[in-house]
Parts: structure tokens; sequence; C-alpha cells
């Protein structure tokens, strides 16, 4: 088995949950914020890419791996104070939150007067007059209902995924993921020692991830106040919701960057897209205190 390259730790959130994480690197503490069917795991080789210049920390967000169940009146708000108990217990004031993770990041710009630096990669988040980021679940819903996880990932995927993604038929989609979930159950690789999560442990934690992204539906305008800098990042590859958002918050947040990263979608980030081009604009926004300019 291949060596860990990265240590753990925990915090315990306000409700008593305890939110563990990744940690490797050294330098300014910098949190990054996993998106929906994802966990620590996902965010690995960014985690690596930013671990010279950063003390990065990745938390398994609530209900996954490190991390303790979901527990009772999941939201957002209990999101933001897992996020608050990982920031007092690392020290870290910066963060970088992709997809749910940036809406979790977005709402604590509110809420966390400690926030130094944000950067957020293509939030679902619902804006007035655009088409609606959330219009897949009710079908992945039923589909979770029934037990039938492939599909409900392939809902998930083409819902939120890239224009590649959404041009395979579910014909075509579906036994793919059912092969995938399978073999993933069946790895020799994945270990407890190893701290990664299951793939359908994972297709089911998106339905507090749509949880998310209703609650934090419509309040684009709540965030004209936020002090804190932040960094809009997206791929010109990503369906347009997302890019819709973006654009949307570029023109609210009094001190945001906007930039679009071109031949890249909305798994950048994730270790299966093209991570050292994500860190590759975060590592100058984080670094030093002087304003960022793209």
């Amino acid at each position: 088995m291949k060596a860990k390259n990265y240590s753990t730790g925990s915090v315990t959130s306000r409700d008593g949950t305890v939110i563990g994480y990744r940690r490797m690197g050294s330098g300014p503490g910098l949190i990054l914020l996993h998106g929906g069917m994802q966990a620590a795991q996902n965010l690995m080789k960014l985690a690596a890419a930013l671990s010279d210049a950063f003390a990065v920390y990745v938390p398994d967000r609530r209900g996954r791996g490190l991390s303790r169940p979901f527990g009772d009146n999941h939201g957002v708000e209990k999101e933001v104070q897992d996020l608050e108990a990982l920031m007092a217990g690392t020290g870290a004031r910066d963060v970088f939150g992709l997809s749910a993770g940036a809406l979790i990041a977005l709402r604590a710009t509110l809420e966390l007067a400690t926030l130094r630096k944000v950067a957020l990669y293509e939030p679902p988040l619902a804006i007035d007059g655009a088409p609606s980021p959330m219009a897949w679940v009710p079908r992945y819903e039923k589909e979770l209902a029934k037990g039938d996880l492939a599909a409900a990932m392939v809902s998930c995927m083409r819902g939120t995924g890239d224009p590649s993604i959404i041009r395979m038929p579910r014909f075509v989609l579906v036994p793919l993921m059912r092969l995938a979930i399978r073999t993933d159950a069946a790895s020799e690789a994945r270990s407890e020692a190893r701290d990664d999560v299951p793939l359908d442990v994972l297709i089911r934690s998106v339905h507090f991830d749509a949880r998310l992204a209703a609650q934090m539906e419509g309040t684009v305008e709540n965030f004209k106040a936020v002090g804190a800098e932040i960094l809009l990042i997206g791929g010109d590859r990503s369906t347009a919701y997302l890019r819709a958002a973006l654009n949307a918050l570029a023109g609210i947040l009094p001190n945001a960057t906007r930039i679009e990263l071109p031949g890249l979608g909305h798994i950048a980030a994730d270790d299966a897209g093209q991570p050292e081009r994500v860190a590759g604009v975060l590592r100058p926004f984080f670094s030093g205190d002087v304003p960022f300019r793209a």
C-alpha cells in the first residue's frame, strides 16, 4: 500500500460533531472544502500542489470519512459552524471551496469575521432569470429512494457536469457507473488505513448538498457588504448556470476578482481534473497581503 503523504487531525463543531481533516505542507493555513459526491480524497492533488507554500487542511465534510454523521437539522448553518471550528482549531484564515463547498465558504463570509481571503470555484447558486442549478435533484432523489445508485449518480453528473458528460446517453453512463460502484466496493486498494470514502456513500451524500443549494437559493443580494477579498473561478466548459452565478456574484461582491480558465469544467480542482492549473491561480491569490490582480 502506498504510504500516506498527509497527517490527520480533527476538531469539534458547535453541536459536538467531530470534523476530521487531512493536513500537508507548512506555512500559512489554507482550508480546502470539497463539493458534492466528494470527500477530502478528491482534493489531494490540489493540496499537494499548494503544500510548498501553505499548511493545507482538507476536511471530510460531515457525513463522510474522518467526520461524524450529518446529524439532526443539517444545513448550511451547520456547515458554516464546522468551518468555524476548523479555522479555530488550525489557525487558518483562508478558504477555497469547490461547488457545494463554495456555497459554504460564500455563506461563511457573512458570519465569520476572521475570514481573510476566500476563493470560490463555481458555487451552484440559483440566480433569478437563470436556469435552475438544481433541476436534476427530483430525479436524483427518486432514483436514490429506489436504491438505484448508478442512475442517481448519472442524474447528478448530468445536472452538474461538463458538456462532454451531458452529451453521453444515459444508457451508456448508467452501466458504466454500476461497474464503477462495484469496482470501488471490491477494491483492495481502499482500506480503513487510507481514510477514503466509498463511492456509494458519496452518492448518498449528494442529498444533503442539494439541501444546501436549496437553502442558498435567491441569496445573492445578501453579499453586497462582504468585506473579505474574494476570487471567483470558473471554467469556460462549465454549464451556463454556473457561469451565470459567478457573473452575478462578480457584480455584487465589493471586493471580488473573476477568472475564467479556458478548457476547464466544473471538476477541474478534483484529482480527476486539472488541479495544478487551479493551484496556479490560488497560490498568488492566497500569498501575501497585497490585493490580488488576475
